[in-house]
């Protein structure tokens, strides 16, 4: 278990390596603007996917967080000596993350319990057996798949937040798969569908990933999909 709480700071650190190898190649190169220029934003996107990791899993609240945060990852990356014996402060460093994990999925746990009661609380939504909130907003006129079906679908899913993390429409390409192959939420909701219709799905974490983290999806997500199904591939 202290492995896998260990696992995120060390990629971290990892990642804050990476950056500082390709710090001084910026640097020996700096000749090339055309270059620097790519490397200057490829570099900001790593910082703003390490932001977008600590956001997930530190509850920082102040100013003085985030500055302390921010001179602690200058220092490493401009090879200045740390402001503390790390080897002192990786204990509390590892307290800190474990605790702010937990108060962070805390936080996501509540507010999606509130959003699935008012949704369960619509007339305009169907709740299934095993939670799943579902919303047809447009009804088919084929058949219903079971769930051994084979399916194609077009669908786009998102966090609770809005942030988008696939979408079959925005590749141009349908879905297609056996409707016991994915989540219990999709299971579920289809069969409740038919050919031509469309529906908005929301899964509660145990419907979908759990506590597992799949991409940006942080555990304990409740989803989002918007899925139209497309046509039931039964012989």
């Amino acid at each position: 278990m202290k492995k896998l709480l260990l696992l995120p700071v060390l990629m971290i650190c990892a990642c804050l390596a990476f950056a500082q190898e390709q710090t001084a190649q910026e640097n020996n190169q700096a000749a090339n603007k055309t270059a620097d220029a790519s490397s200057e934003k490829v570099l900001y996107s790593l910082g703003y996917l390490l932001g977008e990791n600590l956001k997930n899993n530190l509850m920082l609240s102040s100013e003085e967080d985030f500055k302390a945060v921010s001179q602690g990852m200058r220092d490493a990356l401009l090879n200045r000596n740390s402001q503390t014996n790390l080897e002192d402060y990786k204990p509390l460093v590892e307290k800190r993350y474990r605790e702010d994990t937990t108060a962070v999925m805390n936080k996501r746990k509540l507010e999606q319990d509130e959003f699935l009661k008012e949704a369960k609380k619509d007339k305009k939504n169907t709740v299934l057996a095993n939670g799943v909130v579902m919303r047809v907003t447009k009804k088919g006129k084929g058949k219903s798949p079971k769930a051994s079906s084979l399916v194609k679908v077009h669908y786009e899913g998102k966090l609770l937040d809005g942030t988008e993390f696939d979408s079959s429409i925005k590749r141009g390409k349908p879905a297609e798969f056996p409707l016991n192959g994915v989540i219990a939420c999709w299971t579920s909701a289809l069969q409740e569908m038919k050919e031509g219709g469309k529906a908005t799905l929301y899964c509660p974490p145990d419907t979908a990933y759990g506590n597992a983290q799949a991409g940006p999806i942080q555990p304990g997500s409740l989803l989002v999909f918007d899925v139209e199904l497309l046509d039931v591939m039964d012989k």
